[in-house]
């Protein structure tokens, strides 16, 4: 069984990093669709918003996923842990699907090796986020720590 530290004394810097990933995916994606907005939903021509190219498709999800971690960065709790966790795997699997489809017909969301780089750094981002966001009560993170520190 993975274990996750309670109420990590980082646990706030780390949820305003997933925040800013998670607000760098809305602006993309939003940004995205308007500039992308009557194109064909799986268009592959040169757009490019942010630094990173893009379709309707790929704006539609970076914005949803990007809303989906701003929400979970404002809710806090396990909430936030749970979320991120899923969508930092998410992420992360994703873009290395993305990657082996780069120069081939399946590139449906018109991504390019940039994209990859930088969808990968924001799902780690995520990932830490939710890595280290477990919260819990005093006691129990107490016990936690007499557990982890006390001999075997």
């Amino acid at each position: 069984m993975a274990h996750y530290p309670l109420n990590h004394h980082l646990r706030q810097p780390y949820r305003l990093l997933t925040a800013a990933a998670g607000l760098y995916l809305t602006l993309f994606g939003t940004i995205g669709l308007a500039v992308t907005w009557g194109d064909p939903f799986f268009h592959r021509d040169s757009d490019w918003v942010l630094g990173l190219r893009t379709n309707p498709a790929a704006a539609w999800l970076a914005t949803a996923a990007g809303l989906t971690v701003l929400v979970a960065a404002l809710l806090g709790g396990n909430l936030h842990h749970r979320i991120n966790l899923a969508l930092g795997w998410g992420v992360l699997a994703v873009t290395m699907a993305l990657m082996a489809m780069i120069q081939t017909d399946a590139n449906i969301l018109n991504v390019s090796m940039v994209n990859v780089i930088v969808l990968t750094l924001l799902g780690l981002f995520i990932l830490i986020g939710g890595l280290y966001g477990k919260v819990g009560t005093a006691e129990a993170s107490r016990r936690e720590q007499h557990a982890a520190h006390s001999p075997r």
